[in-house]
């Protein structure tokens, strides 16, 4: 029998593992709280005020949402959930989550930090006892302002300030890959804005032509409910089999549709994005279709909370003779979401990895808001996770008489 016909989300006692009942409880009380649209929308208000305003909430804000969805402020103190995870054979990605620099001297502090995360990911059993990570990730507008590649991308003209800084911003992203080299870890670069997409294509296309000789060290992040991704996928592929390296492609539905939609709407033009969840979800599987098809060149990281979408890449897989602990597929999830999916997926011996955020609590507000609106954004995303909860409090307590 083949592990997909095995797999199932629905299975509380294994998605719930590593919770112990207080901690039940209280991500019960959390997701409750998310459940609420309204209630969401006026607390991310209130948060974001209190911390404009300076009041003291990082300690309430801190016991709560970021507790749930950060791994702490620092490398060091995401350890504990980087082991915790380890039990479970759920491996670790670490991400520097502070959004929104501006300054040459913020930029260059990102950078730092990401460097720090390849070298902590490439450590092994010797360097401190620490186990090495699959993937690191870091997002391009952590080290160069969206204004800059937004003129890029136009092909608009650079006055003398912005060529300074479009030269130390190729200095940096030349020394973040050199050293993910020498750490020999796997980056993702994260998707981003429709408006500067376009210039991180180019870096992560020059990128993979560079480093992706023998296999996918670099990967490309796939935004799919962008109507021509596909297509975009379709010509990495065709690039890569003329010029003989491999693709990583990191396939994800998006993060940026009411954004996206009021901007295209603003300028009067089509939105760059399907009109409705069906057509995402389409080119999603699609694009996982597309990407199985071509296994032999394209390396998958399938991040996404969508159960259906989890079966069909599983299902693909045993259609293909493809094992489950292949190097070239991963499922991955965010931490703090969709538990009853990566560690059932892990316990039927797929690869799975949790994308795990870190940094100052007010710097990562940006971040945490996201994670609140996208769990009550997504259709029946925080029901979801609530009614699983329930369903495990349940079962622990019918199992105690």
């Amino acid at each position: 029998m083949n592990a997909s016909d095995n797999l199932t989300f629905e299975d509380t006692s294994i998605a719930f593992a590593s919770r112990s009942d207080p901690e039940l409880r209280k991500m019960h009380l959390l997701f409750r709280l998310m459940n609420d649209q309204l209630l969401t929308k006026v607390g991310t208000f209130f948060i974001k005020s209190a911390f404009m305003l300076h009041f003291p909430i990082k300690l309430l804000v801190k016991k709560t949402i970021f507790e749930h969805f950060c791994g702490g402020e620092t490398i060091k103190a995401c350890e504990k959930t980087i082991k915790e995870l380890a039990k479970y054979n759920i491996k670790s990605i670490i991400e520097y989550s502070v959004e929104a620099s501006k300054t040459e001297a913020s930029f260059e502090k990102t950078a730092q930090e990401i460097i720090a995360t390849f070298q902590r990911a490439g450590s092994t059993p010797p360097v401190g006892g620490a186990m090495r990570l699959p993937f690191c990730v870091f997002k391009v507008t952590g080290i160069v302002s969206i204004e800059l590649l937004e003129k890029i991308q136009q092909g608009a003209h650079l006055t003398s300030y912005e060529q300074k800084a479009f030269f130390q911003t190729k200095k940096r992203i030349i020394n973040i890959f050199n050293k993910a080299y020498e750490y020999g870890v796997k980056v993702l670069i994260d998707a981003e804005e429709s408006w500067i997409q376009d210039s991180i294509d180019f870096i992560a296309d020059r990128m993979m032509k560079k480093y992706n000789k023998e296999q996918a060290m670099v990967y490309n992040t796939y935004q799919m409910y962008r109507w021509d991704r596909l297509e975009v996928i379709k010509e990495a592929y065709n690039s890569a089999e003329k010029e003989k390296y491999f693709i990583g492609a990191k396939l994800v539905r998006g993060a940026y549709m009411e954004k996206e939609r009021a901007r295209a709407k603003k300028q009067g033009c089509k939105s760059p994005i399907y009109a409705d969840k069906q057509g995402t979800d389409e080119a999603f599987d699609n694009a996982l279709s597309f990407c199985i098809d071509h296994i032999e060149r394209i390396a998958i990281f399938s991040g996404t909370h969508n159960e259906q979408s989890c079966y069909h890449l599983a299902q693909l897989m045993n259609k293909n003779n493809i094992a489950p602990d292949d190097s070239r597929v991963y499922f991955a999830q965010l931490y703090g979401m969709s538990d009853h999916i990566s560690y059932n997926l892990t316990r039927a011996g797929y690869n799975v990895a949790k994308t795990i955020a870190y940094g100052p609590v007010n710097l990562v507000l940006p971040f945490l808001i996201r994670r609140a609106e996208e769990n009550t954004a997504i259709t029946g995303q925080s029901s979801r996770e609530l009614q699983l909860i329930k369903k495990e409090m349940r079962r622990r307590k019918e199992e105690k008489f």
